[in-house]
């Protein structure tokens, strides 16, 4: 396996951007891997190289790069409160900047396969990946969003507005109850996924708590071999068929 840093110019910055992949057999897919909100560290290290281990060029960039440097981030007040501030940073607009220079690097790296790509969220990052999606369709062929955050806004770029450009499949783990994505809203998202004709799967997920797919203290291990079950077949389907 192959893994390296980069550091992606964007409109707006520099990205640091960790890059994992096969060290044979390529080219291989792209998948675009975007953090939760405690930001990247060794748990989404560990699940963006299972993933690279099935055959993907995975890009997991630092989405927070526009409001402070690359760290991880604790658990400690000051850590929490600076991270709220940098969620706001990032949007269902700016998103698509950032995925524009990813895969700009992408085309400059023989590992990595042209074509199709796929893309996949977790918390803040679940809407992301449908916004890509609508934004992007003539190169996403596969969203997965994990215990996606706030998929239904009162903003113009809502993740459920739009949807009649995608031509991607999209998955979605939405877990109930919670407080990010209430209930109410999957029939709100369901039903535009439907009336855009969007080939989609979602699980509602009981046995869970928000934040159950990476390792922490969140993590369950049935939900979480669900949603990696769900994306490596959606992956196989769009992306190596």
């Amino acid at each position: 396996m192959i893994e390296r840093r980069f550091d992606i110019t964007t409109d707006e910055g520099v990205m640091p951007t960790f890059i994992v992949h096969p060290s044979n057999e390529g080219p291989h897919p792209v998948v675009l891997y975007l953090m939760d909100a405690p930001s990247i560290r060794p748990a989404l290290h560990e699940m963006a190289s299972r993933l690279a281990s099935a055959g993907y060029y995975v890009m997991m960039p630092y989405l927070y790069y526009r409001g402070a440097e690359f760290r991880e981030f604790g658990m400690s007040d000051e850590d929490m409160h600076l991270r709220r501030e940098l969620m706001d940073t990032v949007t269902p607009t700016n998103i698509i900047g950032d995925a524009e220079a990813l895969l700009a690097h992408a085309a400059t790296d023989p590992a990595a396969r042209p074509g199709g790509v796929g893309a996949v969220g977790f918390c803040m990052s679940g809407g992301l990946v449908i916004s890509l999606a609508r934004a992007m369709p003539e190169r996403v062929a596969a969203v997965a969003s994990i215990h996606g955050a706030w998929m239904v806004r009162e903003s113009a770029d809502s993740p459920h507005l739009g949807l009649d450009s995608v031509r991607a499949e999209v998955y979605m783990a939405w877990v109930d109850p919670d407080g990010t994505a209430p209930p109410e809203h999957i029939p709100v998202m369901t039903a535009a996924l439907e009336d855009a004709g969007v080939r989609f799967t979602l699980d509602v997920i009981t046995e869970a708590e928000h934040g159950f797919a990476p390792a922490g203290p969140r993590y369950d291990r049935a939900a979480s071999e669900l949603h990696w079950e769900r994306v490596h077949s959606m992956l196989r389907r769009n992306l190596r068929s």
